[in-house]
């Protein structure tokens, strides 16, 4: 079982910075695989990075080059740095969690607004 917690969303400008975390607790962290989704209003939940228990890396085209994914496993928690945000970034972002043998867990989600 996992509990997540996210946290740092916020509202930022166009070309501004945010760097998402969210917590886990419950179960041993080390040996899922954690993602990171969003959802904007009449659209369907999207992955945007996720990073595997071995540190492997993967990223939406849409945000390559501008978000990086890591993670702290004596911490229990996962990152993520968003630079250079636009407008379509804007979103509830959703940590995930993921094991063979076991169900995926989520976060609450956290809002994340980027606007003039």
């Amino acid at each position: 079982q996992v509990q997540l917690v996210e946290s740092g969303g916020d509202l930022v400008q166009p070309g501004g910075s945010l760097r998402l975390s969210c917590a886990a607790s419950g179960s041993i962290f080390r040996l899922y695989t954690m993602g990171w989704y969003r959802q904007a209003p009449g659209k369907s939940r999207e992955l945007v990075a996720r990073i595997t228990s071995s540190g492997g890396t993967n990223y939406a085209d849409s945000v390559k080059g501008r978000f990086t994914i890591s993670r702290d496993n004596a911490k229990n928690t996962v990152y993520l740095q968003m630079n250079n945000l636009k407008p379509e970034d804007t979103a509830v972002y959703y940590c995930n969690a993921d094991k063979s043998r076991d169900r995926p867990y989520w976060g609450q989600g956290t809002q994340v607004t980027v606007s003039s």
